[in-house]
């Protein structure tokens, strides 16, 4: 096709006074301008609204919001669009990442947008600095505009993870994630945080923030329940209209000015409701619930004005969102008049079932705007985007609705009329990253997100007239105290010398008693020369982000508990204990609560940790400094399997309510006779069934793995196919050629704790049906996040098989932990593997609690 043919509307298309009443169906405000009737509307519009699949309920709201110069800005869509070839609206539809395009490639393709991913920089340099930054950002946009190939002059945007601040930048402010915003209850406190964000991203030249999250917490057995605000969907609501405010401006003041950024509110639907807390898993909520807890957060963000919305991961009774057209379409676009653009998740289009990374039409016609595609499968999608259109699988009429929502965004946030990044007001103005007002808002916000849950004796607020040993592997780590989100994905991998102008938790204290004739002496490990007075403990969760946080109970340190030792010991010589528990997530710390005197929920608090300082001690003259402000956002849990204890629940019985949280003085409500005795006994766990979702079928070999996504698919080693044994697709042949060591597995996109199956006596079991006999051993292992190759040669129980007749085997998972396997972080459960030649069929693959004792192979 010539890239340089126009496309104008067809025949039997609307007249602009036509397209002026499409307007009407998705801006609710315009409604008075429309002259004409509803039934003159046909699909073949560039705003054309496909009809709904069932009625929407009406507690769904319409939601109306007075844009500046709307009625122009509709008009310049028109006009863009009827110059736009087909190739070009495709190309404003993907989104690839900074690690996977070159700036040839945005010349020659003209991309509508383009992110960095946590953790990814410009030049894959985590050090690079602001001007590097910018100088990858006006490079983009220049070449974006640049119509010398692909005949464009949009300009691109670029879409940036700045969750808690701007955080993959060195010296950036972090402020605390959410969950200890939560805990502060501040919506205004919010706005400023939000503001100061905007102002540090576009110093970077960057226009696009994917942020708020407003999901609403059911289960904290989630990686991501840090991100949210709260358990309730009240805080949630408040908050995002407040966030979105700050980010992107008033839209009657200031909106999406020079120092504003375009928001996003995601993740859209219910991925803080899935069952078990699973990352990316099931929501099975009814559509009132959905919309009455997990929804609350989309009406606030989007009356506020939010122009982008995020699909998300989880699905919905069982179908992805990102493919569900009744909640990208029927209810966000239609029902609540969102016309802003729908951006998908990190290749969250290639989940949807039929569909892969690169090719995927069925998220565009349930209604997602832009593919965010990294990795290299960009291209293909691109090219099977553009056939698929070409063929009418998906309509020119839908893809015109998409490209017209990008214009629009483009538009109201001034891209077209902008300087180039270089240029912009705030470009370059590197005192504003980390700058010390955005720091002070940081340090108010820390004070304010702290939670004082146990003070024995009043022993808080502490003089300053002390001697205080300050220990724990969290008290001088502002990695650690950031979490996940920070410079790197996980968060992991940072020292405190990347954090320039930064405090820790040590530091914070020490600056605090610089002037008073107080006594610090630190030690990791609890070791001093002079006995203190009091100890401050700092200790906590190791970094984490989405997939790998995910847990299967909320006991903290289980089976290790080393700082509880810490603490244990200290209250065995008589020094009072004052413990800064640093988490994402309520936990099950009944143990380390009775051996401290005072207890600390300090959250995630970012870069400024002298906040917890100016809580935790008098002024020199004896008074309180600042006392605590911050309440449960989230319900505290009384036992290890209770993760799912909500603010209104029936039988709600928390060992901490929602919106507990001490002030200085209060009567403490926590004695030291909890119960630390787990109740977790296995019953309540459920087979883990290794065939579907999220599970996924890869070809393994040499460490490493290549996922298939076909239902019959070869390589040199082996061939794989789908077949039937009792229902369609549920069984999968294997062959193996014998010319070197191949394997099937079963992985996950994340880890997966499997540290509560493991102590239920579990068994990994499968059933097989032998076509022939395997010429060389044959193999089974797993794959962890640590390194973990556990050999269990099932060569005998193998050839012991009939052929041609199914057969079941099953294997103790602690004969896989005794050769070195550990179950908290496996990454694949099942690898099954030979040198040899061998063709079998295998079905039921899963992990079933209480059955090592019956189990054909044992390891007691």
């Amino acid at each position: 096709m010539n890239k340089k043919r126009r496309f104008l509307p067809t025949t039997g298309g609307l007249k602009t006074t036509i397209y002026k009443c499409l307007i009407v169906t998705t801006i609710t405000f315009t409604q008075s301008s429309c002259q004409q009737p509803e039934s003159e509307y046909t699909e073949s519009s560039t705003a054309a609204v496909s009809m709904p699949t069932k009625k929407v309920p009406e507690y769904w709201p319409k939601i109306s919001v007075k844009h500046a110069n709307q009625e122009a800005i509709e008009r310049r869509i028109t006009e863009i669009l009827s110059t736009m070839t087909l190739e070009q609206k495709v190309a404003q539809m993907i989104q690839p990442e900074i690690r996977d395009i070159t700036v040839e490639d945005m010349r020659k393709y003209g991309f509508g947008s383009y992110l960095n991913g946590g953790g990814s920089f410009p030049n894959q340099n985590k050090h690079a600095t602001p001007a590097e930054w910018i100088k990858y950002a006006e490079a983009m946009y220049q070449a974006s505009i640049d119509d010398s190939l692909d005949g464009s002059t949009i300009p691109t945007m670029w879409g940036t993870d700045a969750v808690h601040g701007h955080n993959n930048v060195i010296g950036a402010t972090l402020f605390p994630h959410n969950i200890g915003l939560g805990a502060a209850n501040n919506p205004a406190l919010i706005e400023s945080i939000a503001a100061a964000t905007a102002k540090e991203v576009m110093v970077t030249g960057i226009d696009w923030v994917f942020a708020p999250t407003v999901a609403v917490v059911r289960d904290d057995r989630w990686g991501r329940t840090y991100e949210g605000y709260s358990e309730d969907p009240e805080i949630v609501k408040e908050y995002s209209a407040a966030i979105v405010k700050g980010l992107q401006g008033s839209v009657d003041s200031d909106f999406l000015g020079d120092q504003r950024v375009i928001a996003t509110v995601k993740h859209f639907l219910g991925d803080g409701g899935t069952v078990g807390g699973d990352d990316q898993g099931d929501n099975i909520a009814t559509e009132k619930q959905l919309f009455d807890l997990h929804a609350q957060g989309y009406v606030g963000g989007l009356t506020a004005g939010a122009q982008t919305v995020m699909a998300s991961f989880n699905s919905w009774n069982g179908k992805k969102n990102h493919g569900n057209k009744y909640l990208l379409t029927d209810v966000l676009k239609n029902r609540m008049a969102f016309d802003g653009l729908v951006v998908g998740d990190w290749n969250g289009h290639g989940q949807i079932k039929g569909c892969s990374n690169d090719n995927c039409s069925q998220t565009i016609n349930a209604g997602l705007d832009i593919y965010m595609v990294p990795t290299d499968a960009w291209k293909p999608l691109y090219e099977n985007t553009l056939s698929q259109i070409n063929s009418g699988e998906i309509s020119v009429n839908r893809i015109n609705d998409a490209v017209s929502r990008i214009l629009r965004v483009k538009l109201r946030a001034g891209l077209f009329e902008k300087p180039s990044p270089a240029k912009r007001s705030l470009s370059g103005k590197v005192a504003l990253i980390g700058a010390q007002a955005h720091r002070d808002v940081a340090r108010q916000a820390v004070r304010e997100s702290l939670v004082l849950l146990k003070n024995k004796n009043n022993l808080l607020p502490l003089s300053q007239h002390q001697n205080i040993l300050i220990t724990g592997d969290a008290a001088d780590n502002i990695g650690k105290q950031s979490g996940g989100w920070t410079i790197t994905w996980q968060g992991t991998g940072n020292q405190n010398n990347e954090f320039p102008g930064a405090t820790s938790i040590l530091r914070g204290i020490e600056n605090k008693l610089e002037n008073s004739d107080g006594q610090i002496e630190f030690s990791v490990d609890g070791g001093y020369k002079d006995k203190p007075d009091v100890a401050i403990v700092v200790f906590g969760e190791e970094p984490y982000a989405e997939g790998n946080g995910d847990l299967d109970n909320l006991e903290y340190q289980r089976a290790n508990k080393k700082d509880l030792k810490l603490l244990l010991a200290l209250q065995k010589q008589g020094i009072p204990v004052v413990s800064v528990f640093i988490s994402g997530r309520p936990m099950w710390v009944n143990a380390e609560l009775n051996a401290s005197d005072a207890f600390v929920a300090a959250w995630l608090p970012g870069t400024e940790g002298a906040g917890i300082a100016d809580v935790l001690f008098q002024k020199v003259n004896g008074e309180i400094d600042h006392d605590f402000k911050g309440r449960l956002s989230f319900s505290w849990p009384k036992s290890p399997t209770q993760s799912k204890v909500n603010r209104n629940d029936s039988n709600y019985s928390p060992l901490l309510p929602y919106a507990f949280g001490l002030r200085y003085g209060e009567e403490n409500t926590l004695g030291d006779r909890l119960n630390t005795k787990s109740n977790e006994t296995g019953s309540e766990l459920k087979a883990v069934d290794l065939l579907n979702a999220p599970w996924r079928p890869a070809f393994s070999s040499n460490e490493d793995f290549k996922l298939i996504f076909s239902s019959t698919q070869e390589n040199d080693f082996m061939s794989y196919q789908t077949a039937d044994r009792n229902t369609q697709e549920d069984a999968r042949t294997v062959e193996f050629k014998g010319v070197g060591m191949a394997g099937i597995e079963i992985n996950d996109n994340f880890p997966f704790d499997f540290r509560g199956y493991f102590e239920a006596k579990s068994s990994l079991e499968f059933e097989f049906n032998l076509e022939s006999k395997p010429t060389k051993p044959i193999l089974l292992t797993m794959r962890c996040e640590k390194d973990c190759s556990p050999l269990i040669d099932i060569t005998d129980s193998i050839n012991k098989a009939t052929l041609g007749e199914w057969q079941k085997l099953s294997i103790d998972l602690n004969c896989y932990a005794k050769l070195g396997a550990t179950m908290d972080k496996v990454e694949a459960p099942f690898i099954l593997q030979t040198r040899g030649n061998a063709k079998l069929s295998l079905s039921d693959i899963k992990i079933s609690p209480n059955t090592a004792s019956t189990a054909d192979i044992q390891c007691p």
